[in-house]
């Protein structure tokens, strides 16, 4: 064993970024991938202890609660850092939320400090206005309405809390019925350092270490990325941070920076594949070790095309924000066995009918894991108490099968969910807008196979009684539906029926228009 592996094996044991900045206090922690700014682990560690002393100032106690609506900027990684080692719940909330959506949630979790980045500050402050949060800070200068966190924070020590803890993020994860529900994990208030099971888990099934170069090309809201970026510093790596992806950015970054991992959705996949020929060829991806995606199924032959341009360092898992099961395949696996999101490393899955009774391999239900992670859903028994069966199990409501080797394949998510781009989108809010317009009887919302996104959302109508249908309605309807919700939750086109498929209990039978439209899409 060199001198060099030992002590990045050593690095392994490593677990909080205060040790990196007292190591190497000029070692980069992140720089952003648009304006090159680079941020070292001292810069990290001062700016998360001052923002720490801050919010403890403002009376936030251990188990109190911060929400984040922060875009990819310079400040938003060392809020996450400050409730991190304060003991507190952090509540990172998507950008891409109007600002009734992003008010709920904020509302949901007990928020008791809102921090916004500039871009998202004036739907910050509508959020401020229907919550009523009297705190609140700008993480990357100043906005109306939002002092900047780092004039607050100036003339505070740099030093460290007497009671640091652990905290822990309490991100949203929404269910069939599309009501964002609140993760809420177990705090033991643990002592500053201890290890998250993600970060044992990237150490030894990924090779996440002290030289890791990790590139982060999705948006820090998402529970993944996020909690990829902070392993990361745990490790003492650096992340590069991409404000927006792009998909010949993301080859030209891997490159510059010698990345050795990063993480991805599907969809990215799709978009680099589409370049240009001449643009993959130039492209060198010699120093990736692990290209890790999730969060959407991925087809087998864009992950078979991303195999034979990368290397076999094409990684899969499927988990979920609640994080009650996670399995992992490798490519070598995955070309063997197509479709498949790997076996268990954290919990047993279990596949069951409807009557809580085990299915043979190959036969798709509800999926069950036994032994993973506990979770509960913020203020809301009922939801938890689906979530979990007579046998201490835990579901997330996704369907799937195992073959006889232990295999998880999806046969669906959530039933009803949508998976574009790898963002989640619960049709049920889209219906319960729709369905209030005047000139409609009844509404379906869903997902149709689109080949870049994977899914987008579409809408079959029943108009009202004498309505004529058409593009003028479909165009009515569209505009009605992105005045209420944010735009990418509304269908991107319209058909009409004169009845949609419900039994006479009302139960609409979706799964009928998905599969109708499945089989009508071009292969």
């Amino acid at each position: 064993m060199t001198q060099d592996t030992a002590h990045r094996q050593d690095d392994q044991t490593i677990q909080f970024p205060d040790t990196w900045a007292e190591r190497d206090p000029d070692r980069i922690a992140y720089l952003m991938a648009g304006s090159g700014q680079q941020v070292t682990y001292r810069e990290l560690v001062d700016s998360a202890r001052r923002t720490a002393r801050l919010l403890r100032d403002l009376g936030l106690a251990h188990g109190d609660q911060v929400a984040l609506l922060c875009e990819n900027v310079v400040g938003m990684l060392e809020a996450a850092w400050a409730c991190q080692r304060s003991g507190l719940r952090y509540t990172a909330i998507s950008t891409r939320l109007n600002a009734t959506e992003a008010a709920y949630i904020a509302t949901d979790s007990d928020a008791k400090v809102l921090l916004v980045s500039t871009g998202t500050a004036e739907v910050g402050a509508e959020v401020l206005a229907k919550t009523g949060i009297t705190h609140a800070f700008c993480v990357d200068g100043e906005a109306p309405g939002f002092p900047s966190l780092a004039d607050a924070t100036r003339d505070l020590p740099s030093t460290r809390l007497a009671d640091e803890a652990e905290g822990v993020d309490m991100l949203y994860s929404s269910g069939t019925t599309g009501a964002p529900k609140g993760v809420e994990a177990d705090l033991p208030l643990a002592p500053l350092g201890t290890p998250p099971g993600v970060a044992s888990l990237l150490a030894s099934r990924w090779g996440f270490d002290s030289g890791t170069r990790y590139l982060s090309p999705a948006p820090l809201y998402h529970a993944a990325p996020l909690r990829f970026t902070m392993t990361v510093h745990r490790f003492g790596g650096t992340a590069v941070i991409m404000e927006k992806f792009d998909a010949t950015r993301a080859l030209e970054l891997i490159e510059q920076h010698r990345i050795t991992h990063t993480q991805m959705v599907p969809t990215m996949f799709v978009r680099m594949l589409k370049l240009p020929e001449e643009v993959r060829s130039a492209a060198n991806v010699s120093t990736l070790s692990a290209v890790v995606h999730a969060a959407a199924p991925c087809p087998p032959e864009v992950k078979r095309a991303m195999i034979d341009w990368f290397g076999p360092v094409i990684e899969e898992y499927y988990s979920s924000t609640e994080n009650n099961l996670f399995t992992a395949i490798t490519s070598a696996e995955a070309l063997e066995r197509p479709g498949s999101v790997g076996r268990a490393l954290s919990g047993t899955p279990h596949v069951l009918d409807d009557a809580g009774d085990p299915l043979p391999p190959g036969q798709s239900g509800t999926i069950w894991s036994e032994g993973g992670l506990d979770f509960r859903y913020h203020n809301d028994p009922e939801r938890t108490r689906e979530a979990h069966n007579d046998r201490g199990w835990t579901t997330v409501g996704d369907i799937g099968y195992l073959d006889e080797d232990g295999y998880l394949y999806l046969s669906d998510r959530r039933a009803d969910l949508v998976l574009s781009g790898g963002v989640n989108i619960y049709p049920q809010e889209a219906e319960n807008v729709m369905v209030l317009h005047p000139l409609v009887e009844d509404v379906a919302v869903f997902g149709v196979p689109d080949p870049e996104l994977g899914e987008v959302v579409k809408a079959v109508v029943q108009p009202a009684a004498g309505v004529t249908p058409g593009p003028e309605l479909e165009a009515e309807l569209m505009a009605f539906c992105a005045e209420r919700l944010s735009t990418y939750k509304c269908p991107r086109s319209i058909d009409f029926r004169s009845s949609l498929p419900r039994h006479a209990t009302g139960k609409l039978y979706k799964r009928l228009l998905r599969d109708e439209y499945a089989a009508n899409s071009p292969s």
